[in-house]
């Protein structure tokens, strides 16, 4: 009886990420998902549907919701608007004649894709790909696991992907001081990927032949290309280290979308792009579902604390167990069956914050958000539902199944650097 006492708080969770889960596995919807699991949470802790829906209302009226709303949707504006307008397209072609190795070019093009957040954007790197291996001797299962693997080396240290942004955002840290730490992930990408994918006794030299460039060099035609990219990335973290050092009493969301407005109207400008053109992305499917999927994360976040989840944890078991399941476990089991990155933080991370702050370790918060970080990417890696490896697979014509085993062993060894990067800190 006291070890059921003691499991109980704990299995209303892991019930309750059932739900969650349950509706993601049968495509209900990740905002839906996420939706009827915090009803299923609050309903188990004692909160009946009016407690639920004012828990509900409280957190859509939040400074924190509104501003990570809006960027979340200026960035798909302008991830949308860089590939309809073929910019992208042009990036490519104007520095491509900068890359002499056949290796480099076969890690960069799915890497600079990999720089706009845009979902299942493996597949508009993936023709490129191609394009620039078509005289290499190399099979299909290696371009595809190329371009799924270096497509997402930026995840943990690219300031504009919606999961890192709602990581600061849940964490109310500056989103410098999250992936300055997390930004390890990057070179350890790099690495497992070279190893694994690209390296010599993988790719051996005589398979690969690199083409010269049609249009040479041009310096100048790169930089106006990437001059939106440029305006929204410099742009972003130089305002919010001006907001954080000189008006600290301002959001540091502000200056991020300030950058991410200016770069819009310099790509609508560059492109010539009137009022139609924002009015047909607004109109989009996926950017209504992408705010959707924020606006769930936040009445999780707050039915959680209505219902004193944490508290219920923390008294039922001590700290570690919960320490354990909200960093390490369940991060990664939502990364592995969303394949979504933007899912593992928003539903586990308010449970990982809160226990921190239960068991007075807020100290702690940096460590075991990248601790959870690494984990819950790595699942996101492993998934074999991640929109982007399913896209890769098929434009491709590579079985998943096997494509799926060769990614396995560099995921399990990202959550082991991870797991060393996580004492280091601590």
């Amino acid at each position: 009886m006291e070890l059921l006492a003691t499991s109980l708080p704990f299995i209303k969770v892991l019930a309750a990420f059932s739900v969650m889960l349950a509706g993601i596995r049968f495509k209900i919807g990740l905002g839906l998902s996420i939706l009827l699991g915090s009803l299923a949470l609050g309903f188990m802790f004692g909160l009946g549907p009016l407690q639920w829906a004012e828990a509900g209302a409280v957190a859509l009226v939040q400074e924190k919701f509104l501003l990570l709303a809006a960027i979340v949707g200026l960035i798909l504006i302008l991830s949308d608007a860089l590939e309809r307008s073929g910019q992208s397209r042009r990036l490519m072609d104007a520095i491509s004649g900068y890359l002499k190795s056949p290796r480099l070019r076969l890690a960069f093009f799915p890497a600079l894709i990999g720089l706009l957040p845009m979902p299942g954007g493996a597949i508009f790197s993936a023709p490129m790909l191609k394009s620039v291996s078509e005289r290499m001797d190399i099979g299909d299962m290696d371009r595809a696991t190329l371009n799924y693997w270096f497509r997402h080396i930026w995840e943990l240290a690219w300031p504009l992907y919606p999961g890192m942004i709602l990581t600061a955002a849940l964490a109310d840290l500056p989103i410098l001081s999250i992936i300055s730490r997390t930004g390890l992930g990057l070179p350890i990408m790099m690495t497992l990927g070279w190893i694994f994918f690209l390296r010599p006794g993988v790719l051996p030299a005589e398979q690969l032949v690199a083409e010269d460039s049609e249009n040479g060099r041009d310096w100048r035609r790169a930089v106006v290309e990437g001059l939106p990219l440029v305006i929204a990335i410099v742009g972003g973290l130089g305002l919010e280290g001006v907001i954080a050092s000189f008006l600290p009493w301002l959001p540091f969301e502000l200056g991020v979308i300030a950058a991410l407005v200016a770069a819009i109207g310099c790509i609508m400008a560059q492109n010539r792009l009137g009022t139609g053109f924002l009015k047909s992305v607004l109109a989009k499917k996926g950017l209504h579902s992408m705010l959707f999927v924020i606006v769930s994360i936040f009445v999780f976040k707050d039915v959680m604390h209505a219902a004193h989840v944490v508290d219920a944890m923390a008294r039922a078991a001590g700290g570690e167990a919960a320490l354990l399941a909200s960093a390490v476990f369940l991060p990664f089991l939502v990364g592995m069956v969303s394949g979504i990155n933007v899912a593992f933080v928003g539903a586990t991370f308010p449970l990982l914050i809160g226990v921190l702050q239960t068991l007075n370790m807020q100290d702690q918060l940096i460590p075991y958000v990248v601790l959870g970080s690494f984990c819950g990417f790595a699942g996101v890696m492993i998934s074999p539902i991640h929109i982007c490896f399913i896209l890769t697979c098929e434009y491709f014509g590579v079985n998943l199944a096997a494509a799926w085993r060769r990614v396995v062993v560099p995921c399990l060894l990202l959550i082991s650097c991870g797991v060393a990067w996580f004492w280091i800190l601590k």
